[in-house]
């Protein structure tokens, strides 16, 4: 039995020529409409815990470009603000923390988690009430590892030297951190989902950084205990998990995690791709440097995808999120081009 949403039902291992299709990051600032909302909200930070400007802009992308599922507007990094950690976002630099020292670990505290973040579920709450019912509402949150790199380097880093170095310096600290953000983690997402998201992406953006032992202690074991907690309340919510950079572990990461549906970087060959894809779901993977670059480039990426992938369950999407610079034309094209496809 189909739900009447195309990206709820791929990800449940559906099949849909011309593929569904929406954007990471599409409520963001390659829209005019976002940047002046984003004006009027006076900061990220205050834009996130906003439920009337928060919905807003994850209507917007939606409105303009009829995509087939709506994200949450958020940001990982709400998590360890609502575990008591400091937190704030400064133009040309990003997200903004004080380091996490191996001794305050034991002291974060989810005693305020759920009031903190209650403007963030109200918020799924007035998307699932204002979308389309054909539209598919995604709740997120970032993976354990990723956001325990901004908490332990207190900013954004080209290879995540800092928390790499954590945690061979600090092994059971970093278990325990990284345990306490998968445990809250997947209690966030069952709120999202209990307000009314459709499925939940778990966004890994830093996974590639980490070797062999890395990768399964800190990447693998900690998404498959949130997929666990999930689907022990929720069990037919597809999960979605993106392991950015993981390579040729995309290979067994369904299997080793039980997610649903995985999502696939740009860097992923079609062979590999097609491996994971004779498994279930998967999302992806049009590289976001070429709907910035537009023309052939754009086109005859979203050829192969489509040739390469379309036959099995495959939500159309892009291999990380939209670029700011990138012209709203190109995305219009985009769109009109995946679903004007033909077998």
């Amino acid at each position: 039995m189909t739900s009447g949403r195309t990206v709820l039902d791929v990800l449940r291992g559906a099949s849909a020529f011309p593929p569904p299709i929406w954007m990471m990051r599409q409520a963001g600032r390659y829209l005019p409409e976002y940047r002046a909302t984003r004006a009027k909200a006076g900061s990220f930070l205050d834009l996130c815990y906003n439920p009337e400007l928060a919905a807003e802009v994850t209507l917007q992308p939606i409105r303009r470009f009829g995509f087939d599922a709506a994200i949450l507007f958020s940001d990982i990094l709400v998590v360890p603000h609502a575990l008591g950690r400091d937190l704030r976002f400064e133009e040309g630099r990003g997200p903004l923390l004080t380091p996490i020292q191996p001794g305050e670990i034991s002291g974060l505290s989810a005693a305020g988690f759920h009031a903190h973040l209650a403007p963030v579920y109200e918020t799924v709450r007035r998307l699932r009430r204002d979308l389309p019912q054909s539209t598919t509402l995604i709740g997120f949150c970032g993976a354990p590892w990723t956001v325990a790199t901004y908490m332990i380097a207190g900013h954004g880093t080209p290879d995540q030297s800092p928390a790499r170095l954590f945690s061979h310096r600090h092994p059971d600290e970093m278990r325990r951190l990284i345990d306490t953000l998968a445990d809250c983690s997947a209690e966030y997402l069952v709120r999202q989902i209990e307000a009314g998201a459709d499925a939940v992406q778990i966004f890994d953006s830093w996974a590639g950084v980490l070797d062999q032992d890395g990768f399964r202690r800190w990447c693998v074991e900690p998404i498959a205990r949130i997929v666990r907690r999930v689907h022990e309340l929720y069990p037919d919510v597809p999960v979605i998990a993106f392991p950015r950079g993981a390579g040729a572990r995309y290979a067994t990461f369904r299997a080793e995690t039980g997610a649903n549906a995985i999502g696939l970087d740009w860097t992923v060959p079609f062979g590999l791709a097609q491996a994971v894809q004779a498994e279930g779901a998967i999302q992806g993977n049009l590289d976001p440097q070429r709907l910035l670059a537009g023309g052939s480039a754009l086109e005859n990426g979203i050829d192969a995808i489509l040739q390469a992938l379309g036959k099995g369950p495959l939500v159309f999407n892009l291999g990380h999120g939209i670029t700011p610079d990138t012209p709203v034309a190109h995305v219009e094209a985009m769109v009109a081009r995946v679903r004007g496809a033909t077998r």
